[in-house]
């Protein structure tokens, strides 16, 4: 297959293309500045329109573009960079599809479980409605600037990916030095759901959704979600350090702004839709995708 990535260089992007090529697909990335090897293409989502041509003849394109939500503290200027940033890319990435000749056949574009907000102790699937805050309300932006390619009869799925857990940051990249020194524990009072999936996880459920017969919201999260305390205890297990020191969810807000507040929401969240098409988890379970993470 040919396919067109947004966001190529990003925590997933990277991994992800050369999963693909290793797959033998033909990989064009899209980047922000300019081009310095045959597989690149320039585009400036903020600025100006994607010429077609660049989409034209693909089989399917992917869209990973945004900036982390968890790379700066939180302010008014963050949170519109954090929403443009995605909105813009996909509306730019859509638009030319709608308008290509011969447009890939599918979409996979990038979402987040914060679409649902704070969900408590309840179990959420796909069916679920969008939860309210600023978090959500980006989500549901996002997932309607696909609008143009599924009105041009694109297969669009929305990926809505949950925490990623891998061996080089992700997830348990702010979290390892503590817990390393024995200084970790669960934030806020432990008790709300984290919706977790490992890298590997995520990475070959794209793959798998390039030719499953699915559309649209697709949570990318583990089967099994688990309370933040119970994370702590596990990561704590396998690292062989003590995880008991809980982290106030005002001392959060406090070093890290508002962002502390999403960083403490429950969120139990399952991947019905991906497990009901067929996909079979390559690590199912927390511990075996920490030992993966850490290499324990």
């Amino acid at each position: 297959m040919r396919i067109v990535i947004g966001g190529a260089s990003g925590y997933l992007g990277r991994p992800l293309v050369q999963r693909l090529r290793d797959s033998g697909h033909d990989v064009v990335r899209l980047v922000r500045r300019q081009p310095g090897a045959p597989d690149e293409v320039a585009w400036r989502p903020n600025q100006e329109a994607l010429d077609p041509a660049v989409v034209d003849g693909a089989d399917a394109a992917i869209n990973l573009a945004g900036v982390g939500v968890g790379d700066h503290r939180w302010n008014e200027e963050y949170k519109r960079l954090i929403r443009a940033s995605r909105v813009n890319a996909t509306e730019t990435l859509a638009r030319a599809i709608a308008a290509a000749q011969r447009p890939p056949r599918v979409l996979l574009n990038a979402s987040a479980v914060g679409y649902y907000g704070d969900t408590g102790d309840g179990e959420v699937d796909e069916a679920a409605k969008s939860g309210s805050g600023y978090f959500p309300e980006v989500c549901q932006a996002w997932e309607a600037a696909t609008a143009p390619a599924e009105e041009a009869g694109i297969r669009v799925a929305h990926l809505r990916t949950g925490l990623v857990m891998g061996p080089d940051g992700g997830l348990l990249g702010p979290m390892l030095p503590m817990f390393r020194f024995g200084l970790g524990g669960p934030l806020g009072n432990g008790r709300q759901w984290m919706p977790w999936i490992s890298r590997e996880d995520a990475l070959a459920a794209i793959e798998f959704l390039l030719t499953a017969d699915v559309a649209g919201a697709v949570n990318l999260t583990g089967p099994v979600p688990v309370r933040n305390k119970d994370f702590a205890r596990t990561l704590g297990r396998v690292l062989r350090r003590p995880a008991v020191l809980p982290v106030p969810a005002l001392a959060l807000r406090l070093v890290i702004g508002e962002f502390g507040r999403e960083a403490v929401v429950s969120q139990r969240v399952l991947p019905a839709v991906l497990t009901g098409a067929g996909y079979r988890f390559e690590h199912p379970d927390l511990e075996a995708a920490l030992r993966w993470a850490l290499n324990r």
